[in-house]
């Protein structure tokens, strides 16, 4: 039964996302505001910390901003915030780590595209150690192949989650006090954008395109099997 689990893991993961964007729209629909805007704050402020969770199990710094701005002003306690993102960041990694531990026939089918990537995670473990577990979530790039690739190979799995338990806090920490800190000052600047939005429209269209090509160009990789 649990390697049936194991082996549909992805499928199990995608029903996960897909029920949570299930609950969150139909609980925006139904928020008693009005205005997107509105509800969307009425969602935040009614499920912060679910949403807060969920959104760090993806590694979304954007999210800790959500968070440290609500603390700033009261929706959220600074020390919860902290504490359920770390958590959230912690079980996204050792998702990816049990998914290379259980699933190394998965890993390889899907990731051959990776293949580098995985080497050069797998020198920088033996290099370096248990800090590149810690500093993992800062490389661009890498957050998701170094757990998988830790995975992979006979590390402790006592030792990673410790690890990654610490380094998890750490994370959310270093985003979310700041943002709690500066709160009013980031406000300042997101209320002045919102009325001067014609402003950063050429960079939002240079922001989009850019992400655009760069999809464009792993998808080509991908087809191309490097």
């Amino acid at each position: 039964m649990f390697a049936k689990l194991q082996n549909h893991s992805g499928k199990i993961l995608f029903l996960a996302v897909l029920f949570f964007i299930t609950f969150l729209g139909y609980n925006l629909y139904q928020a008693p505001v009005e205005g997107f805007e509105n509800k969307f704050i009425y969602l935040l402020q009614t499920y912060g910390y679910i949403i807060l969770f969920a959104w760090s199990i993806l590694e979304g710094e954007l999210g800790l901003i959500m968070a440290g701005l609500m603390t700033h002003e009261g929706s959220m306690n600074l020390y919860m915030a902290i504490f359920v993102a770390g958590i959230g960041g912690f079980v996204g990694d050792q998702i990816y780590f049990y998914t290379g531990r259980f699933n190394k026939s998965y890993v390889h089918k899907n990731f051959k595209g990776q293949r580098r990537k995985f080497a050069l995670a797998h020198l920088l473990l033996v290099k370096y150690g248990w800090p590149i577990i810690f500093v993992q979530r800062y490389m661009y790039g890498m957050r998701t192949i170094i757990p998988i690739s830790i995975g992979l190979t006979r590390y402790s799995a006592k030792t990673f989650a410790f690890i990654n338990l610490i380094s998890a806090w750490c994370w959310a920490a270093i985003t979310i006090v700041p943002t709690w800190y500066f709160g009013e000052e980031i406000l300042e600047v997101l209320k002045w954008a919102k009325e001067h939005w014609y402003y950063a429209a050429p960079f939002g269209v240079l922001i989009g395109g850019s992400i655009l090509y760069y999809f464009h160009k792993v998808t080509k990789k991908k087809e191309r099997g490097e």
